[in-house]
């Protein structure tokens, strides 16, 4: 069931996913689509996501948005008060108590170790977003992990000192009882400025799935649901995103997940563990949190027999 609309700004509204946007060229939403657009996610009573590009919106744009509920996904240069900011570098001073996300290659994150531990420290949330998980080699299953329990032994000292961390790699499956997915196709769309529908940002501009002047057309809309994924609904990596645009583009299946995805997800999923067990040696036990049981296996196809 629909629950969101994501309205694409500009062509060139920045990335908050794994997929890159590679379009230079501005092309500003037509303010009658954006109206329409609006009015239509009022009938489907749809929450609105608003993703801006790197410049400011004329103010009739302004006044449009602001008729309807929502929130904001953009850089700072957009010069909006968002919601969640998007950067390329955690360098940035306007970061400060903001909800932050980054994306980022393994190499960076590796590099910017220290910098992520003084940003988990002064943002109410940080979102780390991976960008090269398809072309992972074995090693680099090994590096993140380390990485990883290195995050986990400060963020469990934050904690120790008062600060509740909110960090997606770590700290969403201690409060997760259930997938929490990014759900294209199945409970979010995306406008784009064309007025024309798509699964999400990543299959803009070639695959869409109707306009608001044809209606939606979503063939074989099952496919993108958790309950037609035979092995993805079994699994408890809840905090996985089970990427429809990587899983199309590594599984030719949007709703089956690559291998990579699987066991990134799951040494998170792991790790997780791990910081709950440290907070709890700390005399520290979260109220939304559960007790993660221990498992046996990083891919989840590795147990399907178990599952059949």
């Amino acid at each position: 069931m629909l629950t969101y609309l994501v309205i694409l700004l500009d062509e060139t509204s920045v990335s908050y996913c794994h997929y890159e946007n590679t379009i230079k060229k501005h092309r500003l939403i037509d303010l009658d689509v954006l109206k329409h657009g609006i009015v239509w996610a009022m009938k489907e009573n749809l929450n609105i996501q608003f993703v801006y590009p790197n410049y400011h919106l004329p103010k009739e744009y302004k006044k449009a948005i602001e008729t309807i509920d929502h929130s904001k996904i953009g850089p700072l240069e957009c010069g909006e008060e968002l919601d969640v900011v998007v950067v390329d570098s955690l360098l940035e001073k306007e970061i400060l108590n903001k909800c932050v996300l980054w994306r980022c290659s393994l190499q960076e994150l590796i590099d910017k170790e220290t910098l992520i531990k003084d940003t988990l420290d002064i943002v109410s949330r940080l979102n780390i977003v991976l960008t090269d998980i398809p072309q992972w080699k074995i090693e680099d299953f090994d590096i993140y992990q380390n990485l990883l329990e290195h995050l986990v032994d400060y963020i469990a000292e934050l904690y120790e000192k008062g600060k509740s961390v909110q960090f997606n790699l770590l700290t969403d499956r201690l409060s997760l009882r259930a997938m929490n997915n990014c759900n294209a196709g199945d409970s979010s769309l995306v406008l784009a400025p064309n007025g024309k529908f798509y699964i999400c940002p990543a299959f803009y501009p070639n695959e869409n799935v109707g306009s608001l002047e044809s209606g939606l057309i979503i063939r074989n809309q099952q496919l993108y649901k958790l309950d037609y994924a035979p092995i993805c609904r079994e699994c408890d990596a809840f905090q996985c995103k089970r990427c429809i645009w990587m899983n199309q583009n590594t599984t030719l299946d949007c709703n089956t997940p690559s291998h990579e995805q699987c066991v990134v997800a799951h040494l998170e999923r792991n790790s997780a563990r791990l910081l709950q067990k440290k907070l709890q040696e700390r005399g520290i036990r979260l109220k939304y949190s559960h007790e993660i049981p221990e498992i046996d296996y990083l891919d989840p196809f590795n147990k399907v027999n178990k599952w059949k």
